[in-house]
């Protein structure tokens, strides 16, 4: 089902000043801005007045929209995949530097109804990660900041333990944030 954009709300007037009146032009929209970090985790307004955003900041705008507009059945969740040179392709120079096969990454994305929605990337395909999803949770918009990151990095210092890494939890994240800058590349 089409559900048009009638809110008053901040996050509506501002994707609705790009000429969006519907939910699934607004996910077209946002899954074809460029991908990079905003100014602030939580100003989800930012993935539209900076023409960009993350996985965080794009799906956290999405859900809120879809909150703002009273859309039901989307939900908003954190799941930590195997970030791998298969699946992220821009990471494989440095995954493979540092001899890691995987880092397991906190990546969020949306569920409509019972599809599965990534809108990180014009490119981005659930698919592409669904089978090395290692757990995921459902969260609200607003934990996409610290929440975020302090599961995230709970999640890695449990795995590196667990796995008897050769890493540092802190060498291991500088390696994972360098990843991450890479997708940022064109």
């Amino acid at each position: 089902m089409e559900y048009k954009l009638l809110s008053n709300g901040k996050l509506t007037q501002l994707i609705s000043e790009k000429g969006i009146a519907t939910f699934s032009k607004a996910i077209h929209y946002v899954k074809n801005l460029p991908y990079g970090r905003n100014a602030s985790r939580t100003d989800f307004s930012l993935v539209i007045s900076e023409g960009k955003g993350s996985c965080s900041s794009k799906h956290a705008f999405l859900k809120a929209l879809a909150d703002e507009n009273k859309i039901p059945n989307i939900t908003l969740f954190i799941g930590i995949y195997k970030m791998n040179c298969t699946n992220t392709p821009k990471t494989t120079s440095i995954l493979t530097a540092n001899s890691i096969v995987f880092i397991p990454e906190a990546h969020c994305y949306l569920k409509i109804e019972n599809e599965y929605c990534d809108a990180t990337a014009a490119t981005s395909c659930f698919e592409n990660i669904k089978s090395v999803i290692l757990e995921e949770i459902i969260i609200a918009p607003f934990q996409v900041g610290n929440f975020k990151i302090e599961y995230h990095q709970a999640f890695l210092k449990k795995w590196l333990s667990e796995n008897k890494s050769v890493f540092t939890f802190e060498d291991f994240w500088k390696i994972r944030e360098q990843c991450i800058e890479a997708l940022s590349t064109n």
